[in-house]
């Protein structure tokens, strides 16, 4: 039986980090984070931490994002 090594692990879980082009999009709509906010049912700082990706959006948050940003996944979120 292999074993695993667990350092190998956690770098296969910082290179799985999901970043965003929110901020961007956000800005090409010409919304501040509390209209965002307001139009996908979160707060203003959970915004806020997804632009800085300090917070990975659930399943459900991110399509939110997506139709309300009128982009598709691939446009907004990436690895």
């Amino acid at each position: 039986m292999r074993r695993r090594d667990p350092a190998s692990a956690d770098n296969c879980m910082e290179s799985l980090v999901l970043h965003n082009t929110v901020k961007t999009a956000r800005g090409e709509k010409r919304l501040s984070q509390g209209e965002l906010a307001d139009m996908v049912g979160v707060s203003r700082q959970t915004i806020s931490s997804i632009e800085n990706n300090q917070f990975c959006p659930s399943a459900r948050l991110a399509l939110l994002l997506c139709v309300a940003l009128e982009k598709q996944f691939e446009e907004l979120f990436y690895f």
